[in-house]
């Protein structure tokens, strides 16, 4: 069983940067490939970005060259490095494993507002 902590959140100006981190524990973090996911109030969750266990990154395109996904299997770590940010970037976001979808983390809340 995998369990999620995200953090790093914050109030950001547009075209400010934040850096995300998901925490996970279990043995298996390692093998699994993992995701950044972002719901908008009155929105629907969407998938922002995924990777694999061997480091290959995948994005939606409307975060392609602004964010940047990674991970440390040391750490039990993900991270979402998220630049050029945009108040439609507004939301909370989650990292889960790639595909699940219960055990959800309770978020950690990004707003870009000036």
């Amino acid at each position: 069983q995998v369990q999620l902590v995200e953090s790093g959140g914050g109030l950001v100006q547009p075209g400010g940067s934040l850096r995300l981190s998901c925490a996970a524990s279990g043995t298996f973090f390692r093998l699994v490939r993992m995701g950044w996911y972002r719901q908008a109030p009155g929105k629907p969750r969407e998938l922002v970005a995924g990777i694999t266990s061997g480091g290959t990154t995948n994005y939606a395109d409307f975060v392609k060259g602004r964010f940047t996904i990674s991970r440390d299997n040391a750490k039990n770590t993900v991270y979402l490095q998220m630049s050029s940010l945009k108040p439609e970037d507004t939301a909370v976001y989650y990292c889960n494993i790639l595909g699940r979808t219960t055990d959800w983390g309770q978020g950690t809340q990004v707003t870009v507002s000036s």
